[in-house]
């Protein structure tokens, strides 16, 4: 019986298995109650008095030794089938919903679209910044009302340090750096202290764009207004300019354009006047230029500057400001096909 012992150890030290209906068949055949290991045992009363306690202690370390080979091969077969290297555990489950762009990504990246044809470039800035380049630089006087705490958030009550209120700020540090001919479109995020509601946020979008070359006129500006709104809302937009104020440009304006909604007879969305205004603009100011190192004796310019948020709001008729922070699933699934 010992040889026999013997003999089954070396086969079920080399046992293996490709799948687990193998490994369970393995199990019957030696552990069962019917199995090779079982049948020594129940040949082991036959075994005289002398021997019992050698071939017992065999016995039970076969069993054991099978028991454990068995249960290697289960574990093993076990890790292989659930572990794959490829697999990204951090994957959302299936079934996999499909993201869209954000209805104001998809909106500043048409409002840059629309430039670039122009021969604008992209320029960015940081959204931490000092107050010459938000404030002074751009000819606000120093006791000017956005330059106050309830209006402009500054860093550690620091009066050098603030979040910028506009994206102006980028075209005052393209301007020390650069000289013309200067041709930008600045968007980015944009701080101003206010009570968050459904027509204000502390928080918005904006859209900058900066021309400065020789002999650049009003009208270059209103040429370039009106490519741009009949390319975004289409050839048949009218505008119209409205005298205005701004610190950095002389003479400034605002433009409306003829509501897209109405086509310009007037409804409640344009409050019955036929139009809706869409951003401020002007020409820049001497005092900005020579203060960012540009000979404005030479050189002229214009800027104009827009809410990515108002856009966004006449395109797709969003009444409420806080649907574009909160992270609504419903309300962006709503652009999946916008874009």
């Amino acid at each position: 019986m010992i040889e026999k012992i013997n003999s089954l150890k070396e086969t079920i030290a080399q046992l293996s298995a490709s799948n687990e209906a193998e490994v369970e068949a393995l199990r019957i055949k030696y552990l069962s109650k019917k199995g090779e290991i079982s049948l020594l045992f129940n040949d082991f009363r036959n075994v005289p008095a002398e021997q019992k306690k050698e071939i017992g202690q065999a016995l039970n370390i076969l069993k054991n030794q099978a028991t454990e080979r068995i249960n290697e091969l289960r574990e093993a077969l076990s890790s292989s089938e659930t572990i794959d290297d490829n697999l990204d555990l951090t994957r959302t489950p299936s079934p996999i919903k499909l993201g869209s762009r954000h209805p104001l990504s998809i909106v500043r990246n048409e409002i840059i679209s629309i430039f670039s044809r122009l021969g604008f470039t992209v320029a960015e800035g940081p959204e931490i910044e000092d107050d010459w380049h938000v404030f002074s630089s751009l000819n606000f006087a120093e006791d000017h009302p956005a330059r106050d705490m309830q209006d402009t958030f500054f860093i550690s009550r620091n009066p050098d340090v603030l979040l910028r209120t506009h994206t102006s700020s980028v075209q005052s540090r393209v301007m020390e750096h650069t000289q013309p001919p200067i041709r930008i479109i600045c968007p980015g995020r944009v701080y101003r202290n206010e009570a968050i509601s459904a027509r204000a946020h502390c928080f918005f979008h904006q859209v900058e764009a900066l021309y400065v070359d020789k002999n650049v006129s009003f009208a270059d500006l209103k040429q370039t207004l009106l490519y741009f709104a009949r390319e975004m809302f289409g050839p048949e937009t009218k505008i119209r300019l409205r005298p205005s104020y701004f610190p950095f440009t002389e003479p400034s304006a605002e433009m409306d354009i003829s509501c897209n909604l109405c086509g310009g007879k007037g409804c409640s969305f344009c409050k019955h006047t036929g139009w809706v205004e869409i951003l401020g603009c002007g020409m820049v100011d001497p005092n900005v230029l020579d203060a960012c190192g540009i000979d404005s004796k030479i050189y002229s310019g214009f800027a104009l500057g827009m809410g990515v948020e108002r856009i966004t709001n006449l395109k797709y008729q969003v009444k409420d400001l806080r649907m574009f922070s909160e992270n609504d699933r419903r309300f962006l699934e709503q652009f999946q096909s916008a874009h």
